[in-house]
Order: C-alpha cells, then sequence, then structure tokens
C-alpha cells in the first residue's frame, strides 16, 4: 500500500472491540501502519472497563446466530490468549437457578438452546446439586455451565494494545485523542482530534458508546440510536462473600436484553451482585445522579427510546426503583441466597451499556456493521463482544480485508 499518509487504517475507539480489530488486522497484514485513538487518558475506559468480567459460554444466543457463533469462537480464543499471554483468568463454570415454578419453562428453553449452541457440558441439575455446588443458594432447578469463567478484560485490552505496537513499530496505540471530526479528500481521510489531525486511507469505527455520533461525524447514517443503560453493582463483604464460590445466574425474562441481578466472583476474588438496568441520563456517567442535556436530548428527542418506554414501562419503573433502594435490590439477591442481610452488602462499581435502538423501539440483539464510503463502522457489538472480542476482530478483518481491498 502507498505510505504518503500518517496511517493505512485508523481504529475509532480503545476498548477491547476496537484493539481486538487492529490486533487482528495487524496480524493479517504486516504491512499496513494502523493507530488505535482512544479519547480517554485509559484504554478500556468504559463498557470494557466496567462489565463483569465474565467469560460467557454462548448459552444464551440464538443458536446460528451472530452472537451464538463469535461468543464460542472468540471464547476459545481468549482463553488460549490469556494462558499465552499470562493473563489470570479460572473457567469457574455458572449455575442458573430457578427459584419458581413459573420460570420452569424458560429454564428449559434456555438448556435446549444450549444444546444446541453445543455448548460443552451443560447439564440440568435439581435442588441438592444447587446446593453442593453454591452451599447458601436456593433453587427448585438449575442448569450448570461449566465452560463458563472469570476474566480481568481491561489487563486483556491492554495487551492487546502492546501487541499492536510491537507488531510493526510505525503503529500506535494513542490515548488522549478524542476524534471531533473527518475532512474527506479523494484518496484519504484526515481525522481532526484534540491532538492534532491525522491522515488515514481508512477509517474504523468501534467507538461504542458514542459510535453512532461518530458515523454521523462520518456522513453515515447508523438508521439507530445508542441509548445508555446504567447498571449498578454492589459487592459482598469480606465476611458474606463466603457465600459465593462461583457465579450464580437467575433464569433471565425472555423480553429483555439483560441477565437479571446475578453473583460473580471475580478474578480478585470480590463478589460482584448485579447489576440492575436502567435509563443513563448520561451516556458515560457511573453515578446515579449523572447528566448531560446533550446525551438526554439525543435519547429522548428519538420516538424510539419512548416506544421502548411504553413498551417496558412496568419493568423499567421496577429496576428504576431499585437503583435507588438498597432494600428492594437486597430482596432481588435473597430470591437467590436467603441469607444476605443488608450488613452482607455495599456500594459497588456501574457500568453503562450501549443499547442500540431501533426507530420502532426494537431492541438491536445482533452485531450491526455498516461499510460506506472509506470507512467501516460497527454500530452495534452487545454483550458478549468482551468475550468474543478476538471472533469479532476476525470478522472486521474479513471485512476490511474485502471492502478495502487489502493485500496479505
Amino acid at each position: 500500500m502507498r505510505q504518503e499518509v500518517d496511517f493505512d487504517i485508523v481504529v475509532i475507539g480503545g476498548g477491547i472491540v476496537g484493539l481486538a480489530s487492529a490486533y487482528k488486522i495487524a496480524l493479517g497484514h504486516p504491512d499496513i501502519h494502523i493507530a488505535v485513538l482512544e479519547k480517554e487518558e485509559e484504554l478500556a475506559a468504559h463498557q470494557t472497563g466496567h462489565n463483569s468480567g465474565v467469560i460467557h459460554s454462548g448459552l444464551y444466543y440464538k443458536p446460528g446466530s451472530n452472537k451464538a457463533k463469535t461468543c464460542a469462537k472468540g471464547r476459545k480464543e481468549l482463553v488460549a490468549f490469556a494462558k499465552e499471554h499470562n493473563i489470570p483468568y479460572e473457567i469457574c463454570g455458572k449455575i442458573i437457578v430457578a427459584t419458581q415454578e413459573k420460570e420452569l419453562a424458560n429454564l428449559e428453553k434456555i438448556f435446549r438452546n444450549g444444546l444446541e449452541n453445543e455448548i460443552e457440558g451443560v447439564e440440568k441439575i435439581g435442588p441438592d446439586e444447587i446446593k453442593k455446588i453454591e452451599p447458601f443458594c436456593h433453587g427448585i432447578a438449575g442448569i450448570r455451565v461449566p465452560c463458563t469463567g472469570i476474566i480481568d478484560f481491561t489487563e486483556v485490552a491492554k495487551k492487546l494494545a502492546e501487541l499492536i505496537e510491537a507488531n510493526r513499530e510505525a503503529n500506535k496505540v494513542l490515548t488522549s485523542h478524542k476524534v471531533s471530526g473527518f475532512d474527506k479528500h479523494d484518496f484519504f481521510t484526515r481525522v481532526v482530534t484534540n491532538q492534532g489531525t491525522l491522515d488515514a486511507r481508512y477509517i474504523i469505527n468501534c467507538a461504542g458508546l458514542q459510535c453512532d455520533r461518530v458515523a454521523k461525524a462520518n456522513g453515515v447514517e447508523p438508521e439507530m440510536k445508542i441509548v445508555p443503560f446504567r447498571g449498578d453493582y454492589y459487592e459482598l463483604t469480606d465476611e458474606a462473600k463466603e457465600k459465593v464460590k462461583g457465579l450464580i445466574y437467575p433464569v433471565p425474562d425472555p423480553a429483555f436484553p439483560f441477565l437479571g441481578v446475578h453473583f460473580t466472583r471475580m478474578v480478585d476474588g470480590s463478589v460482584e451482585c448485579g447489576p440492575n438496568a436502567v435509563f443513563s441520563f448520561k451516556r458515560e456517567g457511573y453515578g446515579k445522579t449523572d447528566f448531560s442535556f446533550r446525551d438526554c436530548w439525543d435519547a429522548l428527542s428519538y420516538p424510539g427510546t419512548w416506544k421502548m418506554f411504553l413498551k417496558n414501562c412496568r419493568y423499567g419503573l421496577g429496576e428504576y426503583t431499585r437503583a435507588f433502594s438498597k432494600k428492594l435490590f437486597l430482596r432481588q439477591l435473597q430470591r437467590l441466597i436467603p441469607s444476605l442481610i443488608a450488613d452482607d452488602v455495599k456500594p459497588g462499581k456501574a457500568g453503562v451499556r450501549a443499547q442500540a435502538l431501533g426507530p420502532n423501539g426494537e431492541l438491536i440483539d445482533d452485531f450491526r456493521i455498516k461499510r460506506q464510503g472509506r470507512s467501516i463502522h460497527v454500530l452495534n457489538a452487545p454483550s458478549p463482544a468482551a468475550t468474543a472480542a478476538l471472533a469479532i476482530g476476525d470478522y472486521v478483518n474479513q471485512i476490511a480485508t474485502e471492502y478495502f481491498k487489502l493485500k496479505d
């Protein structure tokens, strides 16, 4: 490729999807120059660094969907990557627990889905098996998923950045580079940032919570809107965390793309409880009262947001009430571990999920990637994006190779 520009490809977004995409392109095309631009001072500052740290099995996803395929492939590659680069992880397994008769039908659907997705070792368990695995957990039936694990995705992101720069001296991973616009020319695009400009032949947008705005700035209509949902976590105290051995999940409501309040033992030994899922008044707002006029106007002026609210008003009200009530949050936790008391839990971190919404209020549940001009835009990479990141990187590399006509 000709080298009169600064970079052949600029990837916007230093989360795990952007870094994995850049890493796979760098591996597949060692002669090109590639840069990753992250607006924050640190990599993985938003969705990657605020998720639950779970290596998902792929149990829940529609068989044959991109989510199911990339999760299974990405999970195995992620574990191999962690082994190779000495990143702490553990395949601890998880259980999904039904506490009421009305949940049994959905539990059975999840189990059949797991079989169809060929999840290794997935099996039904009864109350006695639940107690053997998690002595403090109450349930009438469950599913054991032995291939689920835990990892620190921020460490994975940092290692990917290190490998991108090590692959070729001209490759750069640049933090504190906020993209504010694009100046298009015949054979390149000038990327305008707060640190100056960079010229690139091609652009790949992996900006997560800001991906729709980056697309529009690049002249691409995303045909969807990112609406942020905050998830608040509690953490078990040192005395109470022994009540959880691994990962304990409820049976999720199939009408929503959230997995419900669950227990996660992290790689550092702490135990997180959560998250809930509430509309966030700021795209990158991790506090309950964080507010951005621009973000609110963006979400609330979009017809799809109100249509989604009207469809799910009862669920949303319950989630929002729990966000401000420790007592109600604890009540959700006690469905799985009845012996928990208020003194066992303390406030933990929060995360914000980039939920893509269609104009009719539909929750866009699978990956969405749009190609236009000299750019590729990853407009939706929902959970399990962190687990599947290396497989998503392969997919983006394949698209870039074909669409940008990159040479091997």
